[in-house]
């Protein structure tokens, strides 16, 4: 018996000793796993803190781009930037190309104003929609013959251009219509969102509105809907000069249309960026409670930051895209403008927030 009980014993401690032995083993695999992942995470990070921007963007030979209304769309692995430039080849516009949004490269003429052209001068804010599978260019200009500023509508069959136009002007309705955006819903309809534009003698006005278009974009379907004016307490800052809602641009998410728009004169400080929601293409459209998203900050470098265009980051994050004065202490109105951008995120509800506007470092994940 005694035997017996000291042979149980010895295999009681053996199989004690090779069950720890096994937790022990499992131990050091988990602990050598795990720090194998923090390591990478921690080289992961070193790696995203190398990878940093600062507005204002620049080209590749670190001068600032001086680009008011900016417009970004990808294409084929590219980011593509345009808007309104002066160009020393005559009215058009320049564009820029870049693989990571943060540093551009020139590329030379994206459109170039043929001689014949019915529009004369202010030729703004491009922007360029891909669909049906070619691209598509709205841009506005000042036609004399018409005595208006009225958008045109050019196509290219590819991202870099020429442009050629197709229509010029693209609609009429009797007064000016600047700043149009192509949006098309998820079933394929496209839509135009414009700024109706006027001035009352020293008064300038800008409204929004909305209308679908044809499946071929050769014109308009319907009667434009109102979509807002200046009605917040931000934009009616400078009632007695200006009270404008313009540069609008849709976008959908998680089935809920959003337009950024600007107010105000984009001379002066006062100019930003607000937002407003819908359950449907024309509305209606209930701006937020929260705005400005973007506005002025003279202690952060930011004047007057606006007319803004939205693109998704190599990451998948959204970022707005918009100008602002080149010198934030210049003497107002001022219309010398830089490109800048800042991520946006949504929060639980939805609602559109940035971390911006910026001046200092912005670190990136791509």
């Amino acid at each position: 018996i005694g035997n017996s009980f000291v042979i149980r014993k010895k295999k009681y401690i053996y199989w004690i000793f090779c069950k720890n032995n096994i937790y022990m083993k499992f131990f050091y695999q988990t602990m050598l796993v795990l720090s194998s992942v923090f390591l990478f995470s921690c080289h992961q990070i070193s790696d995203r803190k190398l990878r940093c921007y600062e507005n204002p963007l620049k080209t590749t030979d670190s001068t600032e781009l001086y680009i008011a209304d900016p417009f970004i769309y990808k294409a084929g692995g590219l980011y593509y930037l345009t808007g309104t430039t002066a160009l020393p080849e005559g009215e058009g516009f320049a564009y820029y190309i870049s693989s990571d949004l943060i540093r551009w490269k020139y590329q030379g003429l994206l459109y170039r104003k043929p001689k014949d052209h019915i529009g004369c001068y202010g030729f703004w804010a491009p922007e360029v929609k891909y669909y049906e599978g070619r691209f598509y260019m709205t841009y506005s200009c000042y036609m004399k013959d018409l005595d208006r500023m009225l958008t045109c509508l050019a196509v290219s069959e590819k991202p870099g251009g020429p442009f050629i136009d197709l229509y010029t002007p693209w609609f009429d309705l009797g007064y000016s219509a600047i700043d149009a955006d192509i949006f098309v819903d998820d079933d394929g309809t496209p839509y135009v969102y414009f700024s109706k534009n006027g001035m009352q003698d020293t008064l300038a006005t800008g409204e929004l509105y909305g209308v679908k278009l044809k499946k071929d974009l050769s014109g308009l379907m319907g009667e434009p809907v109102f979509i807002s004016g200046a009605s917040q307490t931000w934009e009616k800052v400078n009632w007695d000069r200006n009270r404008c809602n313009e540069g609008a641009y849709v976008f959908k998410k998680n089935g809920k249309y959003y337009m950024t728009y600007s107010a105000n004169d984009t001379g002066y400080e006062f100019y930003g960026v607000g937002v407003s929601y819908a359950d449907s293409p024309l509305g209606p459209w209930v701006k937020s409670e929260d705005n400005p998203l973007l506005t002025t900050d003279l202690p952060k470098g930011v004047s007057a930051p606006g007319h803004n265009s939205i693109v998704e980051a190599p990451n998948g994050d959204l970022y707005i895209v918009y100008h602002r004065h080149a010198d934030v202490h210049c003497q107002k109105p001022n219309w010398d403008r830089v490109v800048c951008m800042d991520r946006l995120f949504f929060d639980e509800k939805g609602k559109l927030c940035t971390d911006g506007p910026s001046s200092s470092l912005q670190q990136i994940c791509w």
